[in-house]
């Protein structure tokens, strides 16, 4: 263990680690399963849906790159929200950011082991999402290196996945698949492209925005890497054809090849739906797998993000001291016990409390993404002046400042008071707006004490 709690990080990410992390990062089971939810919604139209929260990531990206490449660090956007908009802020969305991806942790776990349970029927479903979870811990533990190189060849299994599918529909559209009863693009618009009116397509929006969380954690992973600033900036400029490519493509792929009322993208998810459609064998082994690597990818990264965010939060004060000793490897391993021990606690709670308990635990976690792109927005917006002030020369910059920040800052509210009104997500909001006025409450706490005690040095020194 490292004598000092200040040692700092390793640059052990590879340049290939960090961008097969980029290009992958956003890609998780939701895409090959919770997308079949989005369409039946929705229909045709999700494109919609999809193609605004893609376009709403890309500006919140490039928000957040500004700020990174400028000023890399391991806390991200929870340091400049501190830097910028107060230490009170900076300490509210490292604490949320971080609970969301605890919270990850169990769902990820519990998924990967319902899989692995369905081909050992007498594994239990805790036994494995503890062994999985512990396993992971331990590939975290050693080093960053071990982290990147387990994530790369997840993150290129789920891309060659994805590659794989758009190549396969794309060869149905036009006529090449075995099942001649499946090609062109009629399913797009022989109901209509919106079934259901422009209400479905905002319901729909709601559900999608989330599905893109996870985009941000190369900024936090690239401070780890030898050259953070162009690690960054190459992610930050792929982020568009990313979604393009994997999301609006394969959705695209999905609504015209399947009838967007097919009741089996809700059961079976649209991935598989379109694999039996076109009669491919083991179609649900196929899926299957892949959707358990997806769900493995998360959780690693879950570990990994949860436990930076908490030594950042530690290097500022704002979390135990222990959280920011590291290992010989320069690895903080205090802060990925601590966070895999919440963790085990939910997955606990999800087993042994009553279920009100743990579904207000996963509820309160379901604004935060929209907080993290809200306080992102305004962070940029606060923070340009001031990095010009301090003689930056930003090479990277927000595109139509302040304008779209504007923009993006008014449409996440608008999200938000949406979300407070309809009844299928009210909770979501209420819960995360608990949670949230705890912690702020915490960081005043904090930041009075901090005050209080640098008060009280001042007046020694003096006396």
């Amino acid at each position: 263990m490292s004598s000092t709690p200040t040692s700092g990080l390793s640059q052990g990410l590879k340049n290939r680690h960090v961008t097969m992390l980029s290009i992958a990062g956003a890609i998780g089971a939701g895409l090959f399963v919770g997308s079949g939810h989005a369409i039946a919604e929705a229909g045709p139209a999700v494109l919609v849906s999809y193609l605004i929260a893609g376009l709403l990531v890309v500006l919140v990206m490039r928000m957040l790159a500004e700020m990174a490449v400028a000023q890399p660090d391991s806390g991200s956007f929870s340091t400049y929200a501190d830097r910028s908009i107060g230490h009170w802020a900076g300490f509210t969305i490292g604490w949320l950011y971080w609970w969301f991806w605890v919270l990850v942790i169990p769902l990820e776990a519990n998924a990967a082991a319902a899989i692995i349970h369905a081909w050992f029927p007498g594994a239990p479903i805790w036994v494995l999402a503890f062994v999985i979870t512990s396993a992971l811990t331990v590939t975290n533990l050693f080093s960053v290196k071990n982290y990147g190189e387990f994530e790369f060849w997840l993150a290129l299994i789920k891309v060659c996945s994805i590659v794989a599918f758009i190549l396969l529909g794309c060869a149905a559209i036009f006529g090449f698949s075995p099942n001649s009863e499946v090609s062109g693009i009629s399913h797009l618009t022989s109901e209509g492209f919106l079934p259901k009116g422009w209400g479905a397509v905002l319901a729909a929006l709601l559900t999608t925005m989330f599905s893109f969380m996870g985009s941000e954690i190369v900024t936090i992973a690239a401070t780890e890497s030898k050259d953070p600033e162009q690690q960054i900036t190459r992610a930050t400029n792929s982020v568009i054809w990313r979604i393009a490519l994997f999301y609006l493509l394969s959705i695209l792929i999905v609504v015209c090849l399947v009838p967007w009322n097919d009741p089996r993208l809700v059961s079976m998810g649209s991935y598989q739906t379109v694999l039996e459609h076109l009669h491919i064998p083991y179609a649900k082994l196929i899926v299957d797998i892949i959707v358990l690597v997806s769900v493995t990818s998360c959780l690693n990264s879950a570990l990994y993000t949860a436990s930076r965010m908490m030594y950042s939060l530690s290097k500022r004060g704002d979390a135990p001291k222990i959280a920011q000793v590291t290992s010989v490897s320069r690895t903080p391993v205090y802060a990925v016990l601590l966070s895999t021990a919440m963790a085990f606690l939910c997955t606990f709670a999800n087993y042994l409390a009553p279920a009100e308990v743990f579904n207000f635990l996963l509820a309160s976690s379901g604004a935060i993404a929209l907080l993290v792109y809200l306080v992102i927005a305004i962070s940029q917006l606060r923070m340009r002046k001031k990095l010009l002030a301090q003689g930056h020369q930003l090479t990277l910059k927000m595109w139509f400042f302040p304008w779209l920040t504007w923009a993006v800052i008014l449409f996440i509210s608008a999200a938000l008071i949406i979300m407070l009104i309809r009844p299928d997500h009210r909770i979501e909001v209420v819960a995360t707006a608990l949670l949230t006025i705890v912690v702020v409450c915490s960081g005043l706490l904090v930041s009075n004490r901090r005050k209080s005690q640098h008060a009280a040095g001042l007046v020694g020194d003096a006396a």
